[in-house]
């Protein structure tokens, strides 16, 4: 059975291509939609988080989804940016790279009973991509503002951020393993 905070989280992977979809259709109000739909999935990272620790509802299914449906959501919505040629294809490469490996690494670790816990600069990430995706996907000029360059330096920097936090997590496996292996 599904608790609340596990709803929520569910919702935001649902949410997910309805996101993407609006950004196909091209235009000035259905990039607006889009945006607006991922800051409420965005939202119910924080909202899913919260309701768990406050209820007492942290469950390992939701340990295991709330970072996928992070990953599902930021992802997907980057590389529709690349098909639409708003952001560059390296940058989401690198991005989405580092963020199957660090997928694979928790796995691998949850396996050998080591947790990779999140650190500052993973979360900083996702915050700046978050902040980096909102401009980029209004896309069009708002009221006199291209927003377009915002979004692109918020993404550089997460880039930046995505390869120092995914360093780290290699660096945590590593080191865990070694520890574990005697």
């Amino acid at each position: 059975m599904l608790n609340l905070a596990n709803k929520i989280t569910l919702l935001r992977i649902l949410m997910t291509p309805l996101v993407v979809l609006l950004l196909y259709f091209e235009g000035p109000m259905t990039c607006i939609l889009a945006t607006l739909a991922f800051i409420f999935a965005s939202l119910t990272d924080w909202a899913d988080g919260y309701i768990a620790r406050r209820s007492n509802m942290v469950t390992s299914m939701g340990k295991f989804l709330d970072p996928l449906a992070d990953k599902v959501l930021i992802c997907s919505v980057l590389i529709m940016f690349v098909k639409l040629d708003w952001a560059p294809a390296w940058v989401v490469i690198i991005i989405v790279c580092r963020e199957l490996v660090v997928t694979g690494l928790r796995a691998i670790a949850i396996d050998e009973g080591i947790v990779l816990a999140a650190d500052k600069f993973g979360k900083a990430k996702t915050v700046l991509q978050i902040f980096a995706i909102v401009p980029l996907a209004l896309h069009y000029p708002l009221w006199g503002m291209d927003l377009r360059l915002l979004g692109l330096v918020l993404l550089y920097i997460a880039l930046v951020l995505a390869v120092v936090s995914g360093a780290n997590y290699c660096y945590d496996f590593y080191r865990n393993t070694r520890k574990q292996a005697g």
